[in-house]
């Protein structure tokens, strides 16, 4: 195996593909990304076994075919070690590798490619295309709020969603907060009905490190046990969480009837002064609303107590209602918009947040007891 590429563009496509493979695992194979040549296509793949990354490109010129592992940290450290510009020859034989590019010479150890381990190929149930950018907005709008290591499996991961109006939505719930994103145009699905799939926090996290291009479009393939997502650059396939999702309609409150509207901004400037004075463990603190005004209030243990007081539009009845304000911080991160929506119904019930105008996202916050 024999070829030759431009240092840029194998470093742009093993950046992409060393990400998924694992520093610490338990099969040597794990560490090495196989490397196939097929006359002038060359193709990197990583895989942590969860999930696999194939980065696909392009030689100038074609090279002598073939397949073999490479220990994929060492390589992409070399690759990223030579200048910018440079060009790179890659010569396998017998059990080793060795790059030259100018006055440098490299030998690696590999491991062969019948080793490698591949990620089964179902067929998917449900294809869907879009764009990168609509589907990164949907990520960024929620994958904040997914759990990271909740032994409830299923919250460590990433809903999605096709419903029967042929809408892609996706849900994230820790247990203590929910973030909703739904796409707003119909996008064309190649299924039959309605599908629910978790995607794991890994492979989300993966994805939305991989879209680049607002523009470019993104080809989606959903199946019983796992999720595929391609461009000409590359090839995304994720095991999908095998569980059951928590009925997301029943935790969105029902009919709260004291609406809150203030600005994003100033509302997220007084949480950030307050939160620091806040318990650093359980981060509460006490929203006390009345006409056109909110107090919020924070203490701690130490007996210290920050408060802020904010002009807001509000008409209800006074309500006092206490929350963690990291999760009212993440969610007036995400949103857009100079004004936020804030709908309650009592201390007791979770409070809905979402844009003023009509807007494609939801979050819901549980309260908290202070």
């Amino acid at each position: 195996m024999k070829f030759s590429i431009s240092r840029d563009s194998l470093v742009k496509s093993l950046n992409l593909v060393a990400g998924v493979v694992e520093r610490r695992q338990t099969l040597p194979i794990l560490a090495n990304v196989l490397v196939v040549l097929e006359e002038d296509r060359l193709s990197l793949t990583g895989t942590d076994l969860e999930v696999e990354l194939v980065g696909r490109m392009q030689l100038p010129a074609a090279g002598d075919s073939g397949e073999i592992t490479v220990p994929a940290r060492k390589l992409l450290d070399i690759c990223k070690s030579l200048p910018e510009g440079s060009d790179i020859d890659f010569h396998a034989k017998d059990s080793k590798v060795s790059i030259k590019s100018g006055r440098s010479r490299f030998t690696l150890s590999t491991l062969p490619a019948r080793e490698f381990p591949n990620v089964e190929d179902s067929i998917g149930t449900h294809q869907l295309t879009l764009k990168q950018g609509q589907l990164r907005r949907l990520i960024d709008r929620t994958g904040f709020a997914m759990a990271q290591q909740d032994v409830r499996y299923y919250l460590n991961g990433m809903l999605w969603e096709i419903n029967d109006k042929q809408q892609l939505r996706v849900v994230a719930t820790d247990g203590h907060r929910l973030a909703m994103c739904t796409l707003p145009e119909r996008v064309k699905v190649n299924g039959e009905g309605a599908t629910q799939v978790i995607l794991p926090r890994k492979g989300v996290l993966e994805l939305a490190r991989l879209l680049m291009e607002d523009d470019a479009e993104i080809a989606i393939i959903i199946g019983s046990n796992h999720i595929r997502a391609a461009t000409e650059d590359f090839t995304f396939t994720s095991k999908l969480v095998d569980g059951k999702f928590p009925d997301y309609q029943r935790v969105l409150p029902r009919s709260p009837d004291k609406i809150l509207m203030g600005s994003r901004q100033e509302l997220r400037q007084a949480f950030t002064r307050t939160a620091i004075l806040s318990n650093e463990k359980y981060r509460g603190v006490r929203l006390k609303l009345t006409q056109d005004t909110l107090d919020i209030v924070a203490n701690n243990p130490e007996q210290e107590e920050a408060e802020e007081t904010v002009s807001v539009e509000y008409s209800g009845d006074a309500l006092e209602i206490g929350f963690n304000v990291s999760y009212l911080l993440d969610v007036l991160g995400v949103l857009s918009g100079e004004q936020v929506k804030l709908s309650l119904a009592d201390p007791n019930s979770s409070a809905l947040l979402e844009e003023s105008e009509a807007g494609d996202s939801l979050y819901v916050v549980m309260p908290m007891r202070l």
